[in-house]
């Protein structure tokens, strides 16, 4: 019998984010704040392409709303 696998589950977009404890190496506040620094970009990317796509489905929406009226239009 072979299971289905989730498909959600191996999404390469994903974001993982990982906490780490304190270290006992001193380290620069560039080097401490990378990983979430990263992180953030990451999301930051997600919701960036997230706008881009809603900002591009309200254009087309208009589009075909208004290619509908000009049919409607030259019809009367």
């Amino acid at each position: 019998m072979t299971r289905k696998v989730d498909r959600m589950a191996r999404r390469p977009d994903r974001i993982r984010i990982e906490v780490f404890g304190p270290t006992s190496e001193a380290e620069t506040a560039e080097e401490a704040f990378r990983p979430s620094d990263e992180a953030v970009r990451s999301l930051a990317r997600l919701i960036g392409r997230q706008m881009a796509r809603e900002q591009f489905e309200r254009a087309r929406a208009l589009e075909r709303k208004q290619a509908r009226q000009n049919r409607s239009g030259h019809m009367r």
